[in-house]
């Protein structure tokens, strides 16, 4: 559960760290059941025994399984007092850095780059945020992602 910030101190925040997830595993039962919701059945995703012979050497979690991650991880942030809807506008930068192996755990750092009035009573979030591979050097994915954000009146 996050907690709940004043819009004054979530703008403060901007330039930092707001908060780091828990870890979420990816299971192979996730990524099926992710594979039948896209129609992406990809043998290096769905298929244990084919994927073992990949460089991979096992199944790996679907690219946008890992991005689509980020709307667990982000309720675990901190929200702003008077939000009564927040809404997804998109990325102004994503990669796919590392693969997610099955049975690994992932999880989202957060890092406020920009607050923004869009008019009153509506803002825009910028935000980076790299995620995470439990024991891994190198992330998953880091994106800049944009948000929306609604005051009730």
């Amino acid at each position: 559960m996050s907690k709940t910030v004043t819009r004054e101190e979530y703008e403060a925040m901007v330039g930092q760290e707001i908060g780091v997830s828990d870890w979420f595993e990816m299971t192979q039962e996730r990524i099926n059941t992710f594979a039948d919701c896209t129609e992406d059945w990809q043998y290096i995703h769905v298929d244990p025994e084919k994927a073992a012979k990949t460089p991979f050497g096992t199944t790996i979690a679907h690219g946008f399984l890992t991005m689509s991650m980020l709307s667990a991880m982000v309720y675990q942030m901190p929200s702003v007092e008077g939000v009564v809807m927040g809404v997804n506008y998109g990325m102004n930068k994503m990669r796919f850095v590392s693969p997610v192996p099955v049975g690994s755990k992932i999880r989202g750092r957060f890092v406020l780059d920009k607050v923004e009035e869009i008019r009153p009573g509506e803002i825009q979030t910028t935000t980076t945020v790299t995620v995470e591979i439990d024991g891994k050097d190198k992330p998953a994915l880091v994106a800049e992602w944009l948000g929306r954000r609604y005051f009730g009146g």
